[in-house]
């Protein structure tokens, strides 16, 4: 059995962790929290542990991080 087939075709919730994730909710993909972009789970390369977000690219989660710093107050 190949387990991609068992997961739902819908949206996925995932606990993100270091290095990996775990799946809440099957499915067969998350949303990039900035662009809303669907990202199929075998593809999710990015994400934040602090603030539990998925990122399709690595400019789109250096944006997040960037802004996520100016509204910290960080930046």
């Amino acid at each position: 059995m190949n387990i991609l087939n068992s997961f739902k075709s819908g949206k996925a919730v995932l606990d993100y962790l270091d290095g990996d994730f775990d799946v809440i909710e099957p499915g067969a993909y998350v949303e990039c929290a900035v662009t809303g972009k669907k990202i199929p789970l075998e593809a999710l390369k990015y994400w934040s542990v602090d603030r539990q977000e998925a990122y399709a690219d690595a400019a789109t989660a250096n944006q997040a991080i960037i802004k996520a710093m100016q509204e910290d107050g960080k930046w």
